[in-house]
């Protein structure tokens, strides 16, 4: 009939539009960038009829959108047999998040998307598009809890912060804040732009350090540092997520734990012992509730030992 027409599984939902035609907010702004970008790259894409259905929660910052982009191009490549590698296909994620859901985002979500596993970190310089796939530390597994208080990168202050940071590498004269490597050289900034500018150079050496292999001690410090650094200096924590981090690395079998994603709400991780990831989050997820909140395990999966 002419029509794209999108219904989303998860959210019980569906929207339908002509090419070149008005599309509702939400969902099918997301379809509708990835086949308009492949468009411009001259590839004809028919009207479709589109289903969609994720195990990817929804607001709590692990790239939920992100995930639907890749997965529909990813979808498009097969159904009409495209010459698509996986990192041009996570570049035009990205534009068509930026271009029509209009947030401001980097590169980072839609490369793990394309091209990471469940059984390494990807470490990638946004910059160049370098990466390497590396091991967790030896005898480690992850946890990931949802806090319970649902964000979206849309209504966050997700583009504020990318605006501020902008700004201070303008003022300190570099292209991008990844050039500072030593707090001391922020001095000329103001103190709201040298909070914001210290926590990226930060970060950034402790990703660098991490990259190069640690002990899980360490990685652990490195997480906490991470989100006490998120928390005070980038301020994109809540006071659930702070909860939740602290009743975690209050377990003597975790090594550390924070925030992920773009914060004001959203989801924490941790890495801990081998093995121990069951007792850690029964534990956890008891004293959280206790404390007033409603979380969601997310990691170990169902069928990985979860109990909560």
């Amino acid at each position: 009939d002419g029509y794209w027409h999108v219904v989303s599984d998860t959210l019980g939902e569906s929207v339908s539009f002509r090419h070149g035609g008005p599309v509702p907010p939400g969902f099918g702004q997301y379809i509708e960038g990835c086949f308009h970008l492949l468009e411009e790259a001259g590839v004809q894409v028919p009207p479709l009829h589109i289903h969609i259905s994720s195990e990817v929660p929804m607001g709590a910052g692990l790239s939920s959108s992100a995930a639907l982009e890749v997965a529909f191009l990813r979808a498009l490549r097969l159904l009409l047999g495209l010459t698509l590698d996986d990192v041009s296909l996570a570049l035009m994620a990205q534009q068509a998040e930026v271009r029509y859901a209009h947030v401001n985002c980097g590169i980072m979500d839609q490369m793990a998307s394309s091209l990471a596993d469940s059984r390494h970190m990807l470490f990638l310089d946004t910059r160049t598009l370098a990466r390497r796939l590396l091991p967790l530390p030896h005898a480690t597994e992850l946890i990931v809890i949802d806090c319970g208080v649902p964000r979206t990168l849309a209504t966050s202050k997700y583009n504020e912060r990318r605006a501020e940071c902008e700004q201070a590498a303008h003022l300190l004269g570099v292209k991008a804040l990844r050039d500072i490597t030593q707090v001391s050289q922020l001095a000329p900034l103001s103190p709201v732009l040298h909070r914001r500018a210290r926590h990226v150079v930060l970060e950034n050496n402790r990703v660098l350090e991490a990259s190069q292999g640690v002990t899980a001690e360490r990685f652990g410090e490195l997480m906490n540092a991470s989100h006490a650094s998120l928390r005070d200096d980038f301020e994109v924590s809540i006071a659930a997520l702070d909860t939740l981090t602290a009743l975690l690395c209050a377990h003597p079998d975790v090594y550390g734990a924070k925030l992920t994603g773009a914060g004001f709400g959203g989801a924490c991780v941790a890495l801990c012992r081998q093995d121990c990831a069951q007792d850690i989050t029964r534990t956890t997820m008891a004293h959280y509730m206790h404390s007033g909140y409603r979380g969601l395990v997310l990691l170990p999966l169902p069928g990985q030992g979860r109990t909560v």
